[in-house]
């Protein structure tokens, strides 16, 4: 088989889009693998919780392992390690072996940061923001294609059955990527900071189990308030580490770059209002009718309202690169970002139709799209090609921060009046969607205000992405 970068691009793109899909795929069949598995909502919240830690602390340390020994063997890798993960938690007689399994498809969101280096190394320079624009489109997509598809799989198969599909998409990827990706060639000279790489893993943890389980163990509690403690101590310790170490896993002073540190500082926010509307899109259209707001779908009709937000985000994501050309990445993540926001506060304001919400879904999609492939080409052509993998993993760890804070807000606004049936009350979704509206307006703002500058010799100078169409025709051209 011929080593075109469009079938590099089909081999990485199902390997992306097994691994974003398994981020949100048990989230309809909770009750269901609760039942099942003989424990507790708490018990098998953890099925999140675990997937969430393995992910963000595997994304930049893997990510860095693919700059410095090659991407192409660390995705290799990282692929098999999935594959193994989907068959544990296929066959799990228990929570704990099913953790154990989710545990190991986290470590698989490390792909990311791989595929989006991968790109860069294969693609003409012309046509990478193209292929960064449509990889992210495939990220966005896999990740709410998880929840619209988990429902009428899960009846069909069962709850296990849900991880047969991400296991052949991984597998299929992974003996297409040994076929048609080339060994890398551009790799960084150095070696692992193994402290910093232990304090990084450590305070990730310290902050996200408790934004994960703050609600069930309580936010005041000795436990939730020790660990955010000891996550502040670590972050200090890790940043004395690397800004001391000659080789450091995460370089803080291109971080610093303008160019880099507003784009993560938006990216962050916006991560932040991508989670408080699909944390709560379909238990708020399920919401019975009866309670005066509420449409009162089922889950397959959720899934069914939820589908014009992922047919906008494929398009969004596979015309960002000819419109980045034409107004910039900053423009076009600003843009996107404030059409995010305008959906979302559709979202609050008006809903009381079906036609409605999908106009504002398919909106909120268009918008995702458009500044979610924006993001990640301002970042990928700020860095150094060595620096891609540790880099894109990091803007990657943001999103994924702020999500879980934004998250663990809205929870509490969104219950903190319910009825006499617990179900809350329409001001609760309205102040959760208008936050998220209210997030994405300052990252919108952030993206145009910020001016894109580089330090003078730290970005490669070929690293200036022109942009092109990734088509079938341009492909065959090269």
């Amino acid at each position: 088989m011929p080593r075109s970068p469009l079938t590099v691009f089909l081999a990485l793109a199902l390997g992306v889009a097994s691994l974003s899909s398994l981020q949100s795929l048990v989230i309809p069949v909770l009750p269901e693998m609760q039942r099942e598995l003989g424990t507790t909502a708490a018990g098998i919240n953890w099925t999140l919780t675990a997937w969430l830690i393995a992910a963000a602390v595997a994304t930049p340390l893997i990510g860095r392992v693919g700059d410095l020994l090659g991407r192409r063997s660390t995705l290799l890798v990282v692929a098999g390690v999935v594959a193994i993960g989907d068959l544990v938690a296929f066959a799990a007689p228990d929570l704990s072996v099913l953790l154990v399994g989710r545990v190991l498809q986290g470590v698989g969101a490390a792909l990311f940061p791989l595929a989006f280096g991968v790109l860069r190394e294969t693609f003409p320079r012309e046509r990478v923001a193209s292929a960064i624009g449509a990889m992210s489109a495939v990220i966005a997509i896999g990740s709410g294609l998880g929840t619209v598809i988990a429902g009428p799989l899960a009846t069909a198969l069962g709850w296990r059955g849900l991880f047969l599909l991400p296991f052949a998409l991984v597998v299929t990827s992974g003996i297409l990527s040994f076929i048609v990706i080339p060994r890398s060639t551009q790799r960084e000279h150095g070696r692992i900071n193994v402290p910093a790489g232990v304090l990084l893993s450590a305070w990730l943890v310290a902050l996200l189990l408790p934004l994960s389980n703050g609600a069930v163990w309580g936010w005041t509690s000795p436990l939730v308030l020790g660990l955010f403690g000891l996550a502040v101590v670590l972050i200090v310790a890790w940043v004395a580490v690397e800004l001391r170490s000659v080789e450091p896993l995460v370089d803080l002073r291109l971080m610093r770059a303008p160019a880099i540190w507003s784009t993560n500082l938006a990216s962050f926010l916006l991560g932040g209002a991508m989670f408080a509307v699909f944390a709560f899109f379909a238990r708020f259209v399920q919401t019975p009718s009866s309670t005066g707001y509420g449409l009162g779908a089922t889950v397959a009709q959720s899934g069914l309202l939820m589908l014009p937000m992922l047919i906008t985000m494929a398009v969004a994501g596979f015309v960002s690169g000819p419109l980045g050309s034409r107004i910039g990445f900053r423009a076009q993540f600003g843009g996107g970002a404030a059409l995010l926001g305008l959906a979302s506060v559709g979202l609050g304001l008006l809903h009381s139709a079906a036609w409605q919400v999908a106009v504002e879904a398919g909106l909120f999609g268009l918008g995702l799209g458009i500044a979610y492939a924006a993001m990640t080409s301002l970042i990928v052509q700020s860095v150094p090609t060595t620096q891609t993998g540790i880099a894109t993993g990091v803007n990657a760890n943001l999103r994924t921060i702020g999500g879980a804070i934004v998250s663990s807000v809205v929870t509490v606004i969104v219950f903190a009046h319910v009825d006499a049936t617990g179900l809350p009350f329409e001001a609760g979704y309205t102040a959760a969607f208008l936050t998220a509206a209210a997030l994405a307006g300052v990252s919108a703002l952030i993206a145009l205000l910020v001016r894109q500058a580089r330090r003078r010799g730290a970005v490669d100078r070929d690293v200036a992405v022109l942009t092109a169409p990734l088509t079938l025709e341009s492909e065959a051209a090269a």
